[in-house]
Protein backbone atom coordinates (compact mmCIF):
# COMPACT_ATOMS: atom_id res chain seq x y z
CA UNK A 1 0.00 0.00 0.00
CA UNK A 2 1.15 3.54 -0.67
CA UNK A 3 0.99 4.37 3.05
CA UNK A 4 4.03 2.15 3.61
CA UNK A 5 6.20 3.97 1.07
CA UNK A 6 8.85 6.29 2.50
CA UNK A 7 11.55 8.52 1.03
CA UNK A 8 14.64 6.82 2.48
CA UNK A 9 17.43 8.63 0.67
CA UNK A 10 18.29 11.93 -1.02
CA UNK A 11 21.55 12.14 -2.98
CA UNK A 12 23.14 15.16 -4.64
CA UNK A 13 25.55 14.92 -7.57
CA UNK A 14 26.87 18.49 -7.98
CA UNK A 15 29.05 17.50 -10.97
CA UNK A 16 27.62 15.21 -13.63
CA UNK A 17 29.23 11.74 -13.56
CA UNK A 18 31.35 12.39 -10.45
CA UNK A 19 30.61 11.12 -6.95
CA UNK A 20 27.60 12.18 -4.93
CA UNK A 21 26.70 12.53 -1.27
CA UNK A 22 23.57 11.96 0.80
CA UNK A 23 21.67 14.83 2.42
CA UNK A 24 18.82 14.76 4.96
CA UNK A 25 16.85 17.52 3.22
CA UNK A 26 16.94 19.05 -0.26
CA UNK A 27 15.35 22.01 -1.96
CA UNK A 28 13.38 21.35 -5.14
CA UNK A 29 13.91 23.72 -8.09
CA UNK A 30 12.41 23.81 -11.61
CA UNK A 31 15.24 21.59 -12.94
CA UNK A 32 15.67 19.11 -10.07
CA UNK A 33 17.20 19.14 -6.61
CA UNK A 34 19.05 22.36 -5.88
CA UNK A 35 22.77 22.00 -6.78
CA UNK A 36 22.22 18.63 -8.50
CA UNK A 37 24.22 18.24 -11.73
CA UNK A 38 24.61 21.96 -12.30
CA UNK A 39 28.32 21.50 -13.07
CA UNK A 40 29.65 19.58 -16.06
CA UNK A 41 33.09 18.50 -17.26
CA UNK A 42 33.70 19.03 -20.97
CA UNK A 43 36.56 18.01 -23.26
CA UNK A 44 38.59 20.05 -25.74
CA UNK A 45 35.61 20.18 -28.10
CA UNK A 46 33.34 21.41 -25.28
CA UNK A 47 31.49 18.10 -25.37
CA UNK A 48 30.31 16.52 -22.11
CA UNK A 49 32.40 13.82 -20.45
CA UNK A 50 30.96 10.91 -18.43
CA UNK A 51 32.09 7.63 -16.95
CA UNK A 52 30.73 5.87 -20.03
CA UNK A 53 33.92 6.78 -21.89
CA UNK A 54 36.07 7.84 -18.93
CA UNK A 55 35.64 5.31 -16.11
CA UNK A 56 38.39 7.03 -14.14
CA UNK A 57 35.93 9.81 -13.34
CA UNK A 58 34.54 7.47 -10.66
CA UNK A 59 37.74 8.10 -8.67
CA UNK A 60 36.82 11.75 -8.15
CA UNK A 61 34.81 12.15 -4.96
CA UNK A 62 32.58 15.05 -3.98
CA UNK A 63 32.10 16.10 -0.35
CA UNK A 64 29.90 18.89 1.00
CA UNK A 65 31.51 22.15 2.11
CA UNK A 66 30.18 25.56 3.10
CA UNK A 67 28.47 27.09 0.03
CA UNK A 68 30.06 24.50 -2.23
CA UNK A 69 31.85 21.17 -2.32
CA UNK A 70 35.31 19.60 -2.28
CA UNK A 71 36.72 17.50 -5.11
CA UNK A 72 39.24 14.81 -4.16
CA UNK A 73 40.96 11.91 -5.91
CA UNK A 74 40.62 8.50 -4.25
CA UNK A 75 44.05 7.27 -5.34
CA UNK A 76 46.15 10.44 -5.57
CA UNK A 77 46.55 12.13 -2.19
CA UNK A 78 49.13 14.51 -3.65
CA UNK A 79 46.25 16.22 -5.45
CA UNK A 80 44.99 18.42 -2.65
CA UNK A 81 41.19 18.74 -2.36
CA UNK A 82 39.74 21.49 -4.55
CA UNK A 83 36.92 23.72 -3.38
CA UNK A 84 34.22 24.51 -5.94
CA UNK A 85 31.35 26.89 -5.15
CA UNK A 86 27.78 25.74 -5.76
CA UNK A 87 27.38 28.51 -8.34
CA UNK A 88 29.73 30.09 -10.87
CA UNK A 89 29.94 33.72 -11.93
CA UNK A 90 29.12 35.01 -15.40
CA UNK A 91 32.67 36.17 -16.22
CA UNK A 92 33.08 33.91 -19.26
CA UNK A 93 30.63 31.77 -21.22
CA UNK A 94 30.86 29.12 -23.91
CA UNK A 95 28.56 26.72 -25.73
CA UNK A 96 28.72 23.08 -24.61
CA UNK A 97 27.15 19.92 -26.00
CA UNK A 98 25.36 17.32 -23.90
CA UNK A 99 23.79 14.49 -25.90
CA UNK A 100 21.85 16.25 -28.69
CA UNK A 101 21.53 19.53 -26.82
CA UNK A 102 23.79 22.54 -27.21
CA UNK A 103 23.49 25.04 -24.37
CA UNK A 104 25.57 27.93 -23.14
CA UNK A 105 27.35 27.64 -19.82
CA UNK A 106 29.42 29.74 -17.47
CA UNK A 107 33.09 28.82 -17.17
CA UNK A 108 34.46 27.66 -13.84
CA UNK A 109 37.69 28.89 -12.31
CA UNK A 110 40.96 28.22 -14.21
CA UNK A 111 42.34 26.36 -11.18
CA UNK A 112 39.42 23.92 -11.41
CA UNK A 113 40.23 23.25 -15.07
CA UNK A 114 43.87 22.65 -14.16
CA UNK A 115 42.99 20.35 -11.24
CA UNK A 116 40.59 18.25 -13.31
CA UNK A 117 42.95 18.06 -16.28
CA UNK A 118 45.67 16.73 -13.98
CA UNK A 119 43.30 14.35 -12.21
CA UNK A 120 41.88 12.89 -15.42
CA UNK A 121 45.05 13.01 -17.49
CA UNK A 122 43.54 15.03 -20.32
CA UNK A 123 42.62 18.61 -21.08
CA UNK A 124 39.13 19.41 -19.81
CA UNK A 125 37.07 22.24 -18.34
CA UNK A 126 34.45 22.67 -15.65
CA UNK A 127 31.31 24.59 -16.64
CA UNK A 128 28.12 25.63 -14.86
CA UNK A 129 24.46 25.83 -15.91
CA UNK A 130 22.84 29.08 -14.80
CA UNK A 131 19.15 29.58 -14.08
CA UNK A 132 18.84 31.48 -17.37
CA UNK A 133 19.53 28.38 -19.48
CA UNK A 134 16.52 26.51 -20.87
CA UNK A 135 17.24 22.83 -21.45
CA UNK A 136 13.90 21.09 -21.77
CA UNK A 137 12.94 17.50 -21.02
CA UNK A 138 11.61 15.38 -23.93
CA UNK A 139 8.87 17.74 -25.19
CA UNK A 140 6.82 14.91 -26.71
CA UNK A 141 6.37 13.42 -23.24
CA UNK A 142 6.41 16.65 -21.24
CA UNK A 143 4.44 19.34 -23.09
CA UNK A 144 4.58 21.77 -20.16
CA UNK A 145 8.22 22.61 -20.92
CA UNK A 146 9.84 20.89 -17.95
CA UNK A 147 13.47 21.90 -17.43
CA UNK A 148 16.46 19.72 -16.61
CA UNK A 149 20.03 20.41 -15.48
CA UNK A 150 23.04 18.56 -16.95
CA UNK A 151 21.38 15.27 -15.94
CA UNK A 152 20.97 12.83 -18.83
CA UNK A 153 17.34 13.59 -19.49
CA UNK A 154 15.11 14.12 -16.46
CA UNK A 155 15.28 16.25 -13.31
CA UNK A 156 14.79 13.29 -10.93
CA UNK A 157 15.69 9.60 -10.90
CA UNK A 158 13.72 7.40 -8.48
CA UNK A 159 14.67 3.87 -7.38
CA UNK A 160 13.13 1.58 -4.77
CA UNK A 161 15.27 -0.29 -2.26
CA UNK A 162 13.19 -3.41 -2.92
CA UNK A 163 14.21 -3.33 -6.59
CA UNK A 164 17.89 -3.32 -5.64
CA UNK A 165 17.30 -6.15 -3.15
CA UNK A 166 15.63 -8.18 -5.89
CA UNK A 167 18.46 -7.49 -8.35
CA UNK A 168 21.15 -8.38 -5.82
CA UNK A 169 19.45 -11.70 -5.12
CA UNK A 170 20.05 -12.56 -8.78
CA UNK A 171 23.68 -11.40 -8.97
CA UNK A 172 26.83 -13.40 -8.17
CA UNK A 173 27.98 -10.41 -6.09
CA UNK A 174 25.76 -7.64 -4.73
CA UNK A 175 26.14 -4.06 -5.95
CA UNK A 176 25.38 -0.86 -4.00
CA UNK A 177 22.81 1.76 -4.94
CA UNK A 178 25.52 4.18 -6.11
CA UNK A 179 25.87 2.16 -9.33
CA UNK A 180 22.55 3.66 -10.43
CA UNK A 181 23.06 7.30 -9.43
CA UNK A 182 19.50 7.89 -8.23
CA UNK A 183 18.75 11.03 -6.25
CA UNK A 184 15.39 9.85 -4.87
CA UNK A 185 15.45 6.49 -3.04
CA UNK A 186 12.41 4.96 -1.37
CA UNK A 187 11.65 2.05 0.91
CA UNK A 188 8.52 -0.12 1.07
CA UNK A 189 6.38 -1.72 -1.59
CA UNK A 190 7.06 -4.60 -3.94
CA UNK A 191 10.05 -4.57 -6.26
CA UNK A 192 9.36 -2.62 -9.47
CA UNK A 193 5.88 -1.53 -8.37
CA UNK A 194 6.96 1.97 -9.43
CA UNK A 195 6.89 0.77 -13.07
CA UNK A 196 3.14 1.37 -12.87
CA UNK A 197 3.19 4.68 -11.01
CA UNK A 198 1.98 7.82 -12.75
CA UNK A 199 1.20 10.67 -10.33
CA UNK A 200 2.45 10.51 -6.76
CA UNK A 201 3.38 12.80 -3.89
CA UNK A 202 6.43 12.91 -1.65
CA UNK A 203 5.33 14.69 1.48
CA UNK A 204 3.10 17.42 0.09
CA UNK A 205 4.89 17.80 -3.26
CA UNK A 206 3.50 16.39 -6.54
CA UNK A 207 5.67 14.24 -8.85
CA UNK A 208 5.11 12.22 -11.99
CA UNK A 209 6.84 9.02 -13.10
CA UNK A 210 7.17 9.54 -16.86
CA UNK A 211 9.06 6.46 -18.01
CA UNK A 212 11.54 3.81 -16.96
CA UNK A 213 15.23 4.71 -17.00
CA UNK A 214 17.29 2.93 -19.63
CA UNK A 215 20.59 1.81 -18.09
CA UNK A 216 24.06 1.87 -19.65
CA UNK A 217 27.61 0.65 -19.11
CA UNK A 218 28.08 3.11 -16.25
CA UNK A 219 26.24 0.66 -13.97
CA UNK A 220 29.11 -1.81 -14.47
CA UNK A 221 31.74 0.57 -13.04
CA UNK A 222 32.75 0.14 -9.40
CA UNK A 223 32.40 3.63 -7.94
CA UNK A 224 35.24 3.10 -5.46
CA UNK A 225 37.85 1.68 -7.86
CA UNK A 226 36.82 3.02 -11.27
CA UNK A 227 37.09 -0.53 -12.66
CA UNK A 228 34.46 -2.41 -14.61
CA UNK A 229 32.83 -5.41 -12.97
CA UNK A 230 33.82 -8.74 -14.60
CA UNK A 231 31.03 -10.16 -16.74
CA UNK A 232 29.34 -6.82 -17.28
CA UNK A 233 27.27 -7.02 -14.13
CA UNK A 234 24.73 -5.88 -13.11
CA UNK A 235 23.72 -4.84 -16.63
CA UNK A 236 24.00 -8.38 -17.95
CA UNK A 237 21.60 -9.81 -15.37
CA UNK A 238 19.23 -6.85 -15.61
CA UNK A 239 18.95 -7.46 -19.35
CA UNK A 240 17.57 -10.96 -18.70
CA UNK A 241 14.41 -9.71 -17.01
CA UNK A 242 14.18 -5.91 -17.34
CA UNK A 243 14.42 -5.53 -21.09
CA UNK A 244 11.95 -3.29 -22.94
CA UNK A 245 12.71 -3.03 -26.63
CA UNK A 246 16.35 -1.97 -26.94
CA UNK A 247 16.57 -0.66 -23.36
CA UNK A 248 17.31 -2.28 -20.02
CA UNK A 249 15.21 -0.50 -17.40
CA UNK A 250 15.91 0.15 -13.73
CA UNK A 251 14.37 3.07 -11.86
CA UNK A 252 12.00 5.81 -13.00
CA UNK A 253 12.58 9.11 -14.78
CA UNK A 254 10.51 11.62 -12.83
CA UNK A 255 9.34 15.22 -13.15
CA UNK A 256 8.30 17.31 -10.19
CA UNK A 257 7.19 20.67 -8.86
CA UNK A 258 9.05 23.93 -9.38
CA UNK A 259 9.67 24.51 -5.68
CA UNK A 260 9.45 23.01 -2.22
CA UNK A 261 11.53 20.86 0.12
CA UNK A 262 12.02 17.11 0.49
CA UNK A 263 13.10 15.38 3.67
CA UNK A 264 14.27 11.83 4.29
CA UNK A 265 11.34 10.16 6.00
CA UNK A 266 8.66 11.88 3.91
CA UNK A 267 5.72 9.64 3.08
CA UNK A 268 5.12 8.73 -0.56
CA UNK A 269 1.54 8.39 -1.77
CA UNK A 270 0.69 6.98 -5.21
CA UNK A 271 -2.25 8.91 -6.67
CA UNK A 272 -2.63 7.28 -10.08
CA UNK A 273 -1.17 4.46 -12.13
CA UNK A 274 -0.33 4.03 -15.79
Amino acid sequence: MSASLTLSGLVLYPVKSLGGYAVPTAEVTPRGLRHDRRWLIVDERNRFMTQRQHAEMALLTVAPAYNGFLLSHRQRPELLPLFVPFEATADKTLFVTIWDDMVWAWCGAPEADEWLSEALGRSCRLVYMSDMVRREVEPERNPAGTLVSFADGYPFLLIGESALTDLNARLPEAVPMDRFRSNLIFSGGAAYDDDAWADFTIGELPFRAVRGCGRCVLTTIDQTTGEKTPGGEPLRTLATYRQAGSKTLFGQNVTGPAEGYLRVGDRITVLSRK
